[in-house]
């Protein structure tokens, strides 16, 4: 029987078919153990099939949940994607980006002179960074940097491998940021520690990446990581803990300064040398792994120690700072204050710094040698208690006045008697110890120079009682003096000290090349410390007499020989209604007829009047504007005598003309400027190559200035030089000069009028030196103070020290100058003649040709000039 026989015979429920009125089928027999009759077809039970359809339904609404979700944090992410690119800050100025950095100035011999910066930052070029150093940084802090666009998804993931493994650890979590990345966080986001920071950074990163050269973000990131002791970029840590330059850096080196933007502090090799090694040898594996060196360079780098040597400041040199701020000013003037201070500008100077040390000695000693003379002794600078154990705090809280030289000690008297006072100041080492008490003598004898005066004069005799000097409790400047050793069995001597006062007069010099016009050495003042007035430059002054050579060279241009006569009597000039009687220094006497090399030796003033006159103010005018000395100057006669006002600088320049031939000198403090890259943005030498293909014999070629005027012939600017040597030979200069620097000089004095300012301008071959000597608000220096007697022994000081190890070297004449030997008083010279004019003297009359005295204006403030 089938199995649907038996489902047809089966009873119906009698339940079922009282429902509807249908018939309900029997229920099923008993099922075998896997639910179903043990002859009847396996079928799925409908609550499974239930089951699984719920199952599936549940898997597609959570497809649909993850899609929906998805598709709402895409957006969500592109939402905030843009918010946060839309608050990005700009990161196209990185292409440009130049750092504050410090300029620097240096002297002639590469000593450092002054460092310029509101930032003491050094930024250096990708050019110029070590490749061994660049592959350090890679290696220790992004192995991919040159491949990445900016993130480094590998990176990323193997920072969260690290976090999983180290976690419950405690240890820190490592950062997975690229050198891109941290451009961005240094130099535009910040660091704040953030998930939104992380995002700005990412993006700004990939930005970056799009805009500047991969060598272009390693320069930047290099010249800006913060590596610890105050070092910001490789340069500076390099300085900072080897005291080295880049380029002298050895791998282990570098990769000790790569191993420190993790934790700069915590790798300091003084305070944690272990951790700063085993961090070290962990970046030299890093290098050997990505190929940068080998690993048995790896194994010596490892054995090197890690030996810090801090640097200090570079030592500045202690002259010329009044040099230094010329300097200074110069470059705010060409390049702007902003540029001078933050550019990173190397400024090559002319300055030589011994000389400038010469100079600036020469000028204190003539300066306190008039001063002892004329200035007298005018008090101490206060009082103070001066008991035993008062005076020590007293003087320490006493204000050094500016001013005083670093060997003069500030002092105060501490027991007087007649012959001699007792001292105390205070002793400051170089060591970082307490100060020391120190006592010493001064004695009466030292002191015959102290003479009282009371507004700017002596009133006084030489003092006979020390009392007269000083008093106890007085506060004054001393200079310790060598004393006698302590001879056997016997205590040396109390330390000897001498008195000390600054001068109230000022004064200047200038020294330079009268070929280049490089400026040596200047100084503007007794101290840049009491005042930066520069006096070399800023100061216009008379230059009284020795401003006459640019009026004998107007002479001579105009074919006047040296030995014309010229007459030396009293002449009278009327301007605007009134009678100038100008006078020689020998007020009254005359010499009647001189030779112009002896009017110029003598100095007389009344034939510079008369040969100004002859020549006409016009072409003296134009003379001295040719030679730079006045520009403009009026046409007054007065003019002839130095009445103008001039500067040392121009005076230097307009002598240096005559030794060089008659070429215009500019004077030049700056060699060449180089920007932060090292290009040179400016150099002085403007000079070029005529006849490059060698000078005669074999001589180096000659260089030319296309931009130097020939401001005279050569020919009247070596009678010039000839006329000049006349003054030191024989003249006004021979006193302070004369042959004591055993090798040709020229030179012209120059005093003005009742002494108010005295100069000596001078030159050899190899160097021009103009000296002036006065007070700052014009006064006189006192009678027969002059500039043979003050400003000559300054000049004579600095040649000396110049010259010191230069053998003698003769002026040079130029070609076609006829030498023709004369007698001069006692003996011979070589006098120098414009060929055809060596017969042609003769003496020149008042009224005679040569301009006439068609500019005899006189200034009526102006009286005679010596």
């Amino acid at each position: 029987m089938s199995p649907n026989d038996l489902r047809a015979e089966a009873p119906l429920d009698p339940s079922r078919q009282r429902r509807k009125g249908k018939a309900e089928p029997a229920r099923p027999a008993p099922a075998a153990e896997d639910g179903l009759p043990p002859d009847r077809p396996r079928r799925e039970a409908p609550e499974r099939k239930k089951r699984r359809r719920r199952g599936f339904g549940l898997f597609k609404l959570a497809f649909i949940v993850l899609l929906a979700g998805g598709l709402v944090a895409a957006v969500a992410g592109y939402g905030l994607y843009r918010q946060v690119a839309e608050d990005l800050p700009d990161y196209r100025w990185l292409a440009d980006y130049e750092p504050p950095q410090m300029s620097r100035i240096y002297a002639a011999d590469s000593r450092l002179t002054a460092e310029l910066a509101t930032e003491r930052r050094v930024f250096v070029p990708i050019e110029a960074i070590p490749q061994r150093v660049q592959q350090a940084f890679v290696s220790a802090e992004d192995q991919r940097f040159w491949d990445h666009a900016g993130v480094d998804p590998l990176g990323i993931g193997r920072s969260v491998l690290t976090a999983i493994e180290n976690y419950g650890s405690g240890r820190r979590m490592g950062g997975a940021s690229t050198i891109t990345q941290q451009v961005a966080k240094n130099m535009l986001v910040g660091n704040e520690r953030s998930m939104m920071r992380k995002v700005r950074e990412a993006i700004l990163a990939v930005r970056i990446e799009q805009a500047l050269s991969k060598d272009r973000i390693l320069e930047l990131y290099l010249n800006e990581i913060f590596l610890g002791q105050s070092a910001y970029g490789v340069a500076a840590a390099a300085q900072a803990y080897f005291n080295k330059g880049l380029d002298e850096l050895t791998t282990a080196e570098a990769a000790f300064l790569a191993a420190l933007p993790k934790a700069p502090n915590n790798y300091n090799p003084v305070r944690f040398p272990e951790a700063a090694r085993a961090r070290r040898d962990w970046v030299l594996d890093r290098m050997a792994e990505d190929g940068y060196i080998t690993r048995e360079e790896a194994r010596y780098a490892k054995a090197e120690p890690i030996v810090p040597r801090p640097s200090r400041r570079p030592d500045i040199i202690a002259v010329g700072q009044h040099f230094t701020e010329e300097v200074r000013r110069e470059l705010v003037q060409r390049y702007g204050a902003e540029q001078t201070t933050m550019g990173g500008l190397v400024v090559r100077t002319s300055l030589d710094p011994a000389l400038q040390a010469a100079t600036e000695r020469a000028l204190r000693d003539g300066l306190v040698s008039y001063d002892r003379r004329r200035g007298g002794w005018r008090g101490a600078f206060g009082q103070i208690a001066a008991g035993p154990t008062e005076w020590m705090p007293a003087l320490e809280a006493y204000q050094r006045p500016p001013g005083g030289l670093p060997e003069w000690r500030l002092a105060v008297v501490l027991e007087v008697r007649n012959t001699e006072a007792r001292l105390g100041w205070i002793e400051r080492g170089e060591a970082r110890g307490a100060p020391q008490p120190r006592t010493g003598l001064m004695y009466l004898q030292d002191l015959a120079w102290a003479r009282t005066a009371r507004d700017g004069r002596i009133v006084g005799g030489q003092p006979s009682r020390m009392n007269q000097v000083v008093n106890v409790g007085d506060v004054v400047f001393v200079e310790p003096m060598p004393t006698q050793l302590a001879a056997q069995n016997r205590p040396a001597r109390p330390e000897r000290l001498e008195l000390r006062q600054m001068p109230q007069a000022e004064g200047a010099v200038v020294a330079l090349d009268p070929q280049t016009g490089r400026v040596m050495a200047m100084a503007g003042g007794w101290s840049f410390e009491r005042s930066w007035f520069n006096r070399a430059t800023q100061a216009m002054r008379q230059p009284g007499s020795s401003f006459k050579p640019f009026v004998y060279i107007t002479a001579l241009e105009q074919g006047m020989p040296p030995n014309t006569e010229l007459l030396d009597e009293p002449i009278e000039v009327m301007s605007g209604g009134r009678l100038w009687r100008p006078q020689n220094y020998t007020a009254g006497r005359s010499y009647g007829w001189v030779t112009m090399r002896q009017a110029m030796e003598r100095s007389l003033n009344l034939v510079t009047v008369r040969l100004a006159q002859q020549v006409g103010m016009d072409a003296v005018a134009d003379s001295a504007a040719r030679f730079g000395v006045i520009p403009n100057m009026p046409r007054y006669l007065a003019m002839s005598l130095g009445a103008g006002e001039t500067t040392v600088m121009r005076m230097a320049a307009g002598y240096a003309a005559f030794v060089n031939g008659g070429v215009e000198v500019t004077p030049t403090l700056i060699d060449s400027v180089q920007d932060r890259r090292g290009r040179v943005v400016w150099r002085a030498d403007r000079r070029t190559c005529a006849g490059c293909s060698g000078g005669p014999d074999g001589q180096p070629p000659e260089l030319v200035d296309p931009q130097r005027r020939q401001v005279t012939d050569p020919i009247a600017a070596y009678q010039m030089v000839s006329l000049l040597q006349g003054v030191v030979a024989r003249g006004t200069g021979q006193p302070a000069i004369g042959d004591r620097l055993g090798r040709p000089v020229a030179g012209k004095t120059g005093t003005t009028d009742d002494y108010k300012d005295n100069w000596f301008v001078g030159f050899t071959p190899d160097i021009v030196v103009a000296v002036w000597i006065g007070f700052d608000e014009p006064r006189s220096l006192g009678n027969g103070e002059t500039g043979g007697g003050n400003a000559a022994p300054i000049f004579r000081e600095v040649v000396a020290a110049a010259l010191r190890d230069s053998p003698p070297v003769p002026f040079r004449a130029p070609p076609g100058v006829a030498l023709v030997r004369l007698n001069v008083g006692n003996g011979s010279i070589l006098e120098a003649f414009r060929p055809g004019t060596e017969n042609s003297a003769r003496r020149m009359r008042d009224g005679e040709e040569g301009g006439g005295a068609s500019a005899t204006g006189l200034d009526s403030n102006l009286g005679g000039l010596y």
